[in-house]
């Protein structure tokens, strides 16, 4: 693997514009290269990969989060999303939100959609129960795995 060098000032620039837009990742590519920035997750690393060199920042985590996380995931309950894309509590603008706090489920039943690739799939309770917490706002994005709400 050939190391490209890559322009610190780019990073730092990228970084910037990272924290005054709340962004969490911003790419840039020209010709045969790429420049990355991501902010969460990792420990800060700097990495060429070929064919097109990538930088990547990252700031440091805190350890309180991922377990959290971890532990929501063990959850029996726990509904994480299949897929990557933008989750919707609601059917529709205006309208009231498939399910709130406290209200009974059943198996099957729709409890928020994420669209993906311009389509909207339904993401539908694995079984009967309570809704105990719903974890994401309507139109954030989410992560494959991510936890999306738990069911009591």
């Amino acid at each position: 693997m050939t190391r490209i060098p890559f322009d610190p000032d780019a990073i730092r620039l990228l970084a910037a514009v990272l924290t005054e837009t709340g962004l969490t990742e911003i790419e840039i590519a020209e010709k045969d290269s790429r420049i990355r920035v991501v902010r969460g997750g990792v420990p800060v690393a700097a990495v060429a990969t070929m064919p097109m060199p990538a930088a990547s920042l990252v700031s440091t985590p805190t350890a309180a989060p991922a377990s959290a996380e971890a532990e929501l995931a063990a959850h029996p309950g726990a509904v994480t999303s299949p897929m990557v894309g933008v989750a919707y509590l609601l059917p529709e603008p205006g309208s009231p939100p498939f399910v709130t706090v406290g209200q009974a489920v059943t198996a099957g039943q729709t409890l928020l959609l994420i669209e993906a690739m311009k389509t909207f799939n339904q993401i539908k309770a694995p079984k009967a129960g309570t809704v105990a917490r719903v974890l994401v706002a309507n139109g954030a994005p989410v992560e494959y795995g991510e936890v999306l709400m738990i069911l009591e």
